[in-house]
């Protein structure tokens, strides 16, 4: 009775969904035009309430499936959900520092390479642990790190490089690879981005986030695909896996599963530090560690999505290809996005540099009053933001190479506009219209 009961119930949310959220494939000019957003089905909203009726509250079967499915799907072992991709960023740098990594383990005063011109949370850990940030520039057209600059950025004290993939367009991993391996450095691959990239290596493909020694990846709303808030962070390596299980999961030294006991056979009979013989595993903690977990809702959510994520890469490919046609002529005046070399992006968005003698901030106060949305490149340039006014007063606690003029460029002249699968052909064109009669009206013809 109960199992009818269910299939009932789940079978009035298709019927909800049809009514009150289906999409209508058409769009009225004049409509504001988001720069992401959220792409849901009748599954997705299906798997939610089916979650919601077990009332398993914290991480259960979906987010043990989803785990499975992402890890298989991005070509590595482990994969752990936790809350957001901030928190992953957190928990993948975190696990750094554990001390079961011996003399490769990151201490404070350690450094990490990084760039400015990118999203804070991907440098935050780094200056919370008291660990040193090493600033490079990054290049345009790609908006990735530099990599002529990684050999003035390496110290003695080097331990890591932890950069992101900009706009789902990938840094030169190769290089990056290369540079860490040769100086047994770590790579943390930010690839919240980046979902579903694609990058060749050696002859061989492989998505972002398996190359690195962790990657994460953010399930907001805008990203590649939701869970509402979400995280994951995924890595080949077994110790490190169980590392960042162990920051995830209040920093305990135990890995048994949400309401399951003695996984490991010898829960009352271990010698752990200067605990008394036989002090319950589960209460053991060998990290300072959080609870960063999700709720099974979630991770059902994320499970009817990810199905769909190869669909939602191909639309996110076919508009970015699409508004490249349109804006191709206007390289006079704007500098378009290109992809890195061995490389298929699964794009975040369409990024716009303007050239000398068009106003970044014009343009965009322009497209947003014509209801197209806009977006700056994150930060632009973190140093110039007001978290590290502190810090740069006292002029310590981070280092820079050179003067980030592309970074500064970035900052001052940069923005983009979206290409998520919930984008029609009537949008774009809307979108590259607007573009290019502002640059005709401001800065001469553009065809």
């Amino acid at each position: 009775m109960s199992d009818d009961l269910r299939t009932q119930i789940l079978s009035l949310v298709n019927d909800y969904y049809n009514e009150h959220h289906r999409p209508q494939n058409s769009y009225t000019t004049g409509n504001r035009i988001p720069y992401a957003g959220r792409v849901f089905d009748q599954e997705d909203m299906i798997n939610l309430v089916d979650a919601s009726l077990d009332f398993w509250l914290t991480a259960g079967r979906y987010t043990e499936e989803f785990e499975e499915s992402l890890a298989r799907y991005v070509g590595v072992r482990f994969c752990s959900l936790v809350n957001s991709g901030s928190s992953a960023n957190l928990i993948a740098f975190m696990a750094l520092t554990s001390p079961k990594l011996g003399e490769r383990a990151i201490r404070r005063g350690d450094e990490v390479i990084t760039v400015a011109a990118g999203f804070p949370t991907t440098v935050s850990p780094i200056i919370q642990f008291g660990a040193v940030p090493v600033f490079v520039d990054v290049n345009i057209p790609q908006y990735n790190i530099d990599c002529s600059q990684l050999k003035a950025a390496l110290s003695d004290r080097t331990k890591a490089v932890m950069i992101a993939h900009t706009l789902g367009n990938p840094f030169n991993i190769a290089e990056i690879r290369h540079f860490c391996d040769e100086h047994k450095l770590w790579l943390i691959e930010d690839n919240c981005d980046a979902l579903g990239t694609d990058y060749e290596m050696e002859g061989q493909w492989g998505k972002t986030g398996s190359f690195g020694d962790i990657a994460t990846s953010s399930f907001y709303p805008p990203h590649h695909i939701t869970m509402g808030e979400g995280g994951a962070v995924y890595t080949k390596n077994g110790l490190l896996h169980k590392i960042i299980r162990s920051f995830r999961d209040w920093g305990r030294d135990c890995w048994c599963d949400p309401g399951v006991d003695n996984t490991c056979g010898r829960r009352f009979n271990g010698q752990y530090g200067e605990l008394p013989c036989g002090y319950d595993h589960k209460y053991v903690y060998s990290h300072f560690g959080y609870n960063l977990k999700v709720t099974d809702m979630q991770a059902a959510v994320g499970c009817s999505q990810l199905k769909k994520l190869p669909s939602f890469v191909d639309a996110r490919i076919k508009n970015w290809e699409y508004l490249y046609s349109r804006l191709i002529d206007c390289q006079d005046k704007v500098i378009l996005p290109e992809p890195a070399a061995n490389s298929k992006p699964s794009w975040f968005g369409f990024l716009i540099t303007v050239k000398e003698g068009i106003s970044r901030n014009e343009l965009v106060r322009y497209l947003e009053e014509q209801g197209i949305q806009t977006r700056m490149l994150f930060a632009g340039n973190l140093l110039k933001h007001p978290c590290f006014d502190e810090m740069r007063q006292e002029g310590k606690g981070y280092r820079v190479i050179g003067n980030l003029e592309q970074t500064d460029q970035i900052m001052n002249n940069t923005f983009w506009i979206g290409v998520y699968p919930g984008m029609t052909v009537e949008m774009l064109d809307y979108m590259a219209n607007k573009i290019k009669q502002y640059l005709n009206e401001y800065s001469g013809d553009v065809a």
